[in-house]
């Protein structure tokens, strides 16, 4: 993981750390395609993997804009374990799980948990934020609760 990135989550302490576990080179300028694994912070059993651009410094340098990465990611939620739910937002906001910045103040990239209780699924989504004006990138991904032996903490 990224230092500046590290930096920035230690300063959100109800965020969760995500974990890197691929990268892949798509260019010879040094983009990189990263894949990084997110467990939900108060939902035991549901792991997300995200994936998401990462410019190179040879990019940087030909390009400029030197502070930015693209807000594009995708997610993919799974139960990875046995469904131990803890105390989470139930409004229809939902809550944040995790975010990283992906310019220097402007947007960031953020993965929200919505729970849908009448269809008893975990609702992820991945959009970007942006101070200046609102972005249409999004990726979305469900967890069912339906079937399984899911279990919430405070019952």
């Amino acid at each position: 993981m990224k230092p500046a990135l590290l930096a920035l989550l230690c300063l959100l302490p109800s965020v969760t750390l995500a974990e890197q576990v691929g990268e892949v080179g798509v260019d010879w300028v040094g983009n990189d395609i990263e894949i990084d694994a997110i467990a939900d912070p108060k939902v035991e059993g549901v792991t997300c993997h995200i994936a998401y651009f990462d410019r190179g410094l040879l990019d940087r340098l030909s390009k400029g804009n030197w502070f930015e990465d693209p807000s594009n990611a995708s997610i993919s939620c799974r139960q990875t374990g046995p469904i131990l739910i803890g105390d989470i937002d139930r409004d229809k906001d939902g809550e944040d799980v995790f975010r990283t910045s992906r310019s220097i103040i402007l947007k960031s990239l953020r993965v929200k948990r919505i729970y849908d209780e009448k269809n008893q699924t975990l609702i992820y989504l991945a959009h970007a934020a942006e101070l200046t004006e609102g972005s249409a990138k999004v990726s979305l991904s469900t967890v069912p609760l339906y079937g399984t032996d899911a279990k919430w903490a405070d019952e």
